[in-house]
Order: C-alpha cells, then sequence, then structure tokens
C-alpha cells in the first residue's frame, strides 16, 4: 500500500508498506482541533488529490476521520446512525466523508478512537494528562470518557481489514472499552507511583464512544486481540513501558 504523510501513524504503519497494494492509505491531515480554516481548506485539498489518485490509479483510498464526531446527545456511536458533530473538527471531518463518498472513487473511511502509542505528539489527550499528573494537579471533566487503542493493536486490525479486502464502507476502529477519564487518570497515578491533587470540572461531559459492533462482525478474530473491557489499562500501561517511564507493563 502507499502511505501518504510522515507523521504518527504513517510512521507505525511504515511495517505494511509493501502489503496491500491496492489500498492508498492518506495518514496526512489536521492533527489536532482549533486550527484556523486555513488548515481545514489544506487538508480538503490533500483530500481531493488523493481522490483523483485513486480513480485514476484504481486503487481504494483509505481516509482517517475521526471518533470524537460521536458525542451528541442520544448518540450510540453507530456508522450508519445520523452524525451531529459535537466539535468543529468532528464537522470537518464528516464534510471531508461526504466528500469521499460523492466522488466516486472506491474508499474506506475508518472513524478511529483516540490511538496512543511512542512518538506521539505531545498535545494529545495521554501526554497531556501525563504533564499535568507529574506536575501534582490535574484537572478532569467529570463524566468525560474515551476510547483508547494502543497504536500496535491499531495497526493489526488494519493489516486485517486490508486482507479481508473491505472497501466502500464506512468503519469505527476502536477497542471497544470506553473508559472514564477519571479511570484512565487513576490507572496512570497507580503505574507512576503519584497522588496529585485532581480538579474536577462539573458541566456537560464529553464522551466519545464508537461502537465496535460492525467490527466484530467484519473480524471474527477481534475478540482474540485482547481489546473489549478493561483494555484501556494495558493500552496505558504498555504506553508507559514504551516512554520509559515503566521498567515494564502490567
Amino acid at each position: 500500500m502507499e502511505i501518504i504523510g510522515t507523521g504518527f501513524l504513517a510512521h507505525h504503519l511504515q511495517p505494511l508498506r509493501d502489503a496491500h497494494p491496492g489500498y492508498l492509505v492518506l495518514a496526512a491531515g489536521v492533527p489536532r482541533q482549533q486550527l484556523p480554516d486555513r488548515d481545514h481548506r489544506r487538508e480538503a485539498a490533500l483530500v481531493d488529490d488523493m481522490i483523483e489518485r485513486g480513480l485514476r490509479q484504481r486503487r481504494t483510498l483509505v481516509f482517517f476521520s475521526t471518533a470524537s464526531m460521536y458525542g451528541a446527545p442520544g448518540c450510540r456511536g453507530l456508522e450508519d446512525d445520523p452524525i451531529v458533530p459535537s466539535t468543529r473538527y468532528g464537522a470537518h471531518k464528516r464534510d471531508l466523508e461526504l466528500r469521499i463518498r460523492e466522488s466516486g472513487v472506491d474508499h474506506l473511511i475508518l472513524r478511529l478512537s483516540y490511538v496512543l502509542g511512542p512518538n506521539g505528539p505531545d498535545f494529545r489527550l495521554v501526554p497531556a494528562l501525563m504533564k499535568q499528573i507529574l506536575s501534582g494537579r490535574v484537572r478532569i471533566l467529570r463524566g468525560a470518557r474515551r476510547d483508547m487503542l494502543h497504536v500496535s493493536d491499531f495497526v493489526a486490525v488494519l493489516d486485517r481489514l486490508f486482507g479481508a479486502g473491505v472497501t466502500n464502507d464506512i468503519l469505527n476502529v476502536a477497542s471497544g472499552d470506553c473508559a472514564e477519564i477519571l479511570h484512565v487518570v487513576e490507572h496512570l497515578e497507580r503505574r507512576l507511583g503519584v497522588a496529585p491533587e485532581h480538579q474536577i470540572i462539573e458541566g456537560s461531559h464529553v464522551s466519545h464512544c464508537p461502537s465496535v459492533d460492525k467490527l466484530r462482525t467484519l473480524l471474527p478474530e477481534f475478540g482474540e486481540m485482547g481489546l473489549g473491557p478493561g483494555y484501556h489499562r494495558h493500552a496505558l500501561s504498555r504506553y508507559l513501558a514504551e516512554t520509559g517511564h515503566l521498567s515494564r507493563t502490567a
């Protein structure tokens, strides 16, 4: 497959670069929320270029969308449900999804949960929480939840999806373990042996919890990959070990 991009996900996908020649993987785009419109326009232009290439080369364009478009009241995190993004970033990704679907290119749109692993950007959730925890005070939005997927398992899931020839579909790629941020913080504290002050922030909770029902159907081996309830603890411990905070995982 051809990998477009040089960032976190593109780096970890390199072991698959000589496999799955029918796929064109777009792993370069807007990496974070709260960016100016010019960055969104840049990503839209890149998507248009990849659509043209996919059509010309008759390959399946793989687009990394986001599970953060889930979170509106009553949202079940299902791929086929009406989407009302709760963030500007989610709305931007939804618009790009529609652009791809209407273009006629063969495509695979993957709505990713929070993918964590070594060499990830410092501004993302877990590094930001780590910085606060180690500073002695951490802010936690009451009721907020996130599904987390270690990047090695993310790559394994994609390898299996591409091997199965999945195309022209929208699919959540997640662990199926949507953990409360409070529990994430508590696990990090236990593994690091620290006890920072908790500042609990009240207000509307933000929960981006994608369903993995469809993924389970497409990948019968999903249940054998160690994913599901409680998985976030394994993913976080592995992350801590890989980033030098622990000598071993737990």
